[in-house]
């Protein structure tokens, strides 16, 4: 079977790691390439890393490295959403917020309208688009300043760029993972701390033998 990727939060990796062997059996973990590996004696894998790129290099043990996934949230860092639909910008020591603005921007959706219509329409839609993208880029320069750490981004990759492209915001340490998101509200933004701080899982499920009483597949609340 194909690749999953899961975000397993750091205390449930340990029993994630457990219900995984047994599901497939015995499984030897090695420690490769900063992050953690399990290979299964049906021929399933998994590779766990750290959040916030960082590199495990301690012992191979599932609790050694949800320990280490605990201990990975930078002493100060930021995480920045932005969707058409609105954005929110926090900024964070470990996992707990100092400060933090939501924020909502009426962009209209397309029409089926044609000729000078449409591009009336199109022309306000791009400056409804720039405008809350500049409220966005407002605020992280609000909160961000003087940030030390790195950038946890989501949401939509072209709203992104074009925040990120204030000359105010260059200097920032954008992490290269982007998490999918919704609108931009309140509980989104905590949902995408929590994800910011979960270890990243890829699975790979063998297509071989099951093993006895295995499920067809890891799940990411580790139950």
């Amino acid at each position: 079977m194909p690749d999953a990727g899961l975000l397993v939060p750091p205390d449930r990796v340990q029993r994630w790691v457990e219900n995984f062997q047994g599901r497939h059996g015995t499984t030897a973990l090695t420690v490769l390439d900063g992050g953690l590996e399990g290979s299964a004696s049906d021929g399933s894998t998994f590779r766990m890393d750290l959040p916030f790129a960082t590199r495990y290099a301690g012992l191979p043990d599932a609790s050694a490295f949800a320990v280490a996934a605990r201990t990975a949230p930078p002493a100060d860092w930021g995480v920045l959403l932005v969707r058409k639909g609105g954005f929110a910008v926090a900024r964070l020591s470990g996992t707990r917020t100092s400060a933090s603005k939501v924020g909502q921007r009426h962009v209209q959706g397309r029409t089926k309208a044609g000729g000078q219509s449409q591009q009336r329409f199109a022309r306000r839609r791009d400056n409804q688009a720039r405008q809350a993208f500049e409220a966005a880029a407002d605020h992280a320069v609000r909160l961000f300043g003087d940030l030390a750490g790195p950038v946890v981004t989501g949401g939509d990759a072209s709203a992104l760029e074009a925040v990120l492209e204030d000359p105010r915001l260059r200097a920032l340490q954008v992490l290269q993972r982007r998490l999918p998101v919704p609108d931009p509200r309140r509980a989104v933004l905590e949902q995408a701390v929590a994800d910011a701080c979960s270890v990243g899982v890829a699975v790979h499920n063998s297509d071989g033998p099951s093993w006895p009483g295995r499920s067809s597949a890891d799940g990411a609340d580790g139950r």
